[in-house]
């Protein structure tokens, strides 16, 4: 199997975390997000570990909340010491509502409204990953509002193509995000930072992309980012406290993605890159962050679903139809993601059928998998979705005017509880007038 959370029972039931997937269907309906927060926690303390022992003190792990964001999330890596990655007013409240120090967390976004950014600094905000020179002025303008100096991380596009899913490739000259180095923009817009009399400029930040599974992406990456730091000290004598090499490790949808993506040795190799070019350069390498998404949460997440039908088209397409689809994973849709997809009560039956798996949404795109081998299926059946811990809860929508599902935490000790409760219908007409 393609996670190490995962077995089957006597019973050929698929098992999540070591509890049954039918009789957590059976316990909390579907379709259902389930959640190992033991893998969670696994896979911060790996990063925290690795950081600590192979990079620069002060070098920190942030968790990228846009990956899944809900409260339990923020509790989980306020515990195992992690710091946090926002993208939007939304998820800072639901992090401060967790009780999550604002002054860990660094907020990110290509286009952060006037209210965004006064909202952040009014509640205390550690650091803004700046994306313009429009978004720098207001920030400096805003925190002189409230008597403070800010302090920012400076977002450059180092030019890198990690050759991943062409929407979450972020590391180019052309992105939507960040400052390009190549133009020498991202010069300039140094320099305006530090005549910014409310900026205090922390440091740089760059993300490459997603899905990435070794660190020769990075030490590219990271190679660009120090030689512009060099650069810069040798313009203006200036030198940051941190550099920021984003996130984007990935984790294994199907059995074609690479296995067994080791953290530490990932990051210790890193470490000796980032060594070997600051001694190159004569420079001092600065604590790193890192943001980490998907690869704490990805493979700890599955969906479950419930068949409603099998559609046989002779000489065409088969369809299983099941009572979720685009609004609760709207990854294919969007990228054309691929997942495992397993009928979880007949793990050892044989799959005769080929058939794709589709939403109940009206739209012919609200689809999950295709051409996917599967048992015999039929009204009741229980479909499993493996790796579905990010960008699934997190992306979910109302469309179609379906609530979206609950999320249900499991603990390897056999308990599980409701971290996020199944929305009502009567949540779906909360805000009409």
């Amino acid at each position: 199997m393609i996670c190490d959370n995962l077995s089957v029972n006597e019973l050929g039931h698929l098992c999540f975390a070591g509890h049954d997937t039918g009789e957590l269907a059976a316990k909390y309906g579907t379709p259902l997000y389930l959640m190992d927060e033991d893998k969670i926690r696994e896979k911060c303390r790996k990063y925290v570990n690795a950081m600590r022992s192979y990079l620069p003190k002060g070098s920190m792990a942030l968790y990228a909340s846009k990956a899944a964001s809900f409260k339990k999330m923020y509790e989980i890596i306020l515990e195992e010491g992690m710091g946090a990655d926002v993208v939007s007013s939304g998820e800072i409240y639901t992090a401060m509502k967790a009780h999550f120090p604002l002054s860990n967390a660094f907020f990110h976004s290509n286009n952060k409204t006037d209210w965004d950014i006064d909202f952040a600094i009014k509640n205390g905000i550690g650091y803004f990953v700046v994306d313009s020179r429009e978004e720098l002025i207001v920030i400096n303008d805003t925190a002189k509002k409230y008597g403070i100096s800010q302090k920012v991380l400076l977002r450059l596009t180092p030019g890198i193509d990690t050759h991943t899913y062409e929407a979450v490739n972020t590391g180019k000259v052309d992105s939507k995000f960040g400052t390009a180095i190549e133009t020498g923009q991202a010069k300039d817009i140094t320099s305006l930072a530090l005549s910014l009399e409310n900026i205090t400029l922390s440091g740089f930040h760059c993300h490459i992309g997603s899905q990435v599974f070794d660190s020769d992406t990075f030490c590219r990456g990271a190679r660009i980012m120090l030689e512009f730091i060099s650069h810069i000290k040798n313009s203006f004598g200036y030198y940051p406290s941190l550099l920021d090499l984003g996130g984007g490790y990935g984790v294994r949808y199907t059995e074609n993605d690479p296995e067994g993506l080791d953290i530490e040795k990932e990051i210790r190799g890193l470490s000796e890159c980032l060594y070997s070019i600051c001694q190159e350069l004569s420079i001092t390498c600065p604590p790193i962050l890192m943001e980490p998404g998907r690869s704490i949460v990805g493979d700890a997440g599955m969906t479950l679903y419930t068949v409603g039908s099998l559609k046989c088209i002779p000489g065409y397409k088969n369809y299983v139809s099941v009572d979720g689809g685009m609004t609760d994973n709207p990854r294919y849709a969007l990228y054309g993601s691929a997942y495992t997809i397993y009928n979880a009560l007949k793990m050892n039956c044989e799959r005769t059928l080929v058939a794709d798996v589709a939403g109940r949404c009206c739209e012919s795109g609200d689809i999950i998998g295709i051409d996917i081998s599967l048992p015999e299926c039929k009204r009741g059946d229980i479909i499993a979705v493996l790796t579905t811990g990010a960008y699934n809860y997190s992306m979910a929508s109302n469309y179609n005017r379906l609530t979206r599902p609950p999320v249900v935490m499991l603990r390897n000790d056999g308990t599980s509880y409701i971290a996020v409760k199944r929305e009502t219908l009567e949540y779906l007409t909360e805000n009409d007038i």
